[in-house]
């Protein structure tokens, strides 16, 4: 175990400082069935933990490194950067499968290349990280791994917003724009949500919601993207 803790750490490029949590960041709840360890838990907790270090880190990345971004600009980053596949894609360059300790039945099912489980296990290592290194390590470690995705999104003109790459898709597939209705209206003066739908002709592509018409339109945009792909 001990040899099997250092080939990790050394794929990661951290040393733990208690190995208990790395082990924990691994360990899929499915394998605590079959272990006569005491005292192991799964990494659901550390997943969860890491899932909000991660989005923080990586918004005050990005606000720092593109101060001429717009809002929605920088939430399609943001949205990119963190989605499971690009999350499963830095798992298996780490090699992450190869650590992760399922059961037999998840192991015979290919869990170790299961884009969710890697990208869960890549959230609980960075929950793990910080607990026992603090802010600074988990956001090199974040920073060093993700470096290389950011530039190829950049590259590959995906970082507009919503609006935008739904404005051109449908212009180039259906030669007309989209238009955004706003379709309803909650809660106080100071606490609106607003619900917007964005429409293609008569067409109800999608709906969205949030904090103002404009974040509720990008929402929208989102979710008529996923539908046309």
């Amino acid at each position: 175990m001990e040899s099997y803790h250092r080939n990790l750490e050394k794929k990661l490029g951290v040393k733990f400082d208690n190995p208990q949590l790395l082990l924990e960041a691994v360990t899929h709840r499915s394998y605590l069935n079959e272990t006569s360890k005491k005292g192991l838990s799964s990494n659901e907790r550390l997943e969860f933990l890491g899932d909000s270090i991660l989005s923080f880190i990586i918004s005050h990345w990005l606000f720092t490194l593109f101060p001429d971004y717009s809002e929605g600009i920088l939430t399609n980053l943001r949205s990119n950067l963190v989605k499971t596949e690009s999350l499963a894609k830095i798992a298996k360059k780490l090699s992450l499968g190869s650590f992760l300790l399922l059961s037999k039945g998840e192991k015979e099912s290919g869990g170790k290349d299961n884009p969710v489980l890697l990208a869960n296990c890549l959230e609980a290592i960075m929950g793990a990280i910080f607990l026992d290194q603090g802010i600074s390590a988990v956001k090199n470690f974040i920073q060093r791994n993700f470096k290389n995705l950011l530039e190829n999104l950049i590259l590959r003109g995906e970082f507009k917003d919503f609006k935008s790459l739904l404005q051109e898709k449908t212009q180039k597939i259906n030669k007309i724009s989209p238009v955004y209705k706003t379709i309803k209206e909650t809660g106080p003066d100071h606490a609106k949500i607003f619900t917007v739908g964005v429409f293609l002709g008569k067409k109800l592509l999608a709906k969205g919601k949030g904090k103002s018409k404009q974040l509720a339109e990008e929402q929208a945009a989102e979710y008529a993207l996923q539908k046309l792909k």
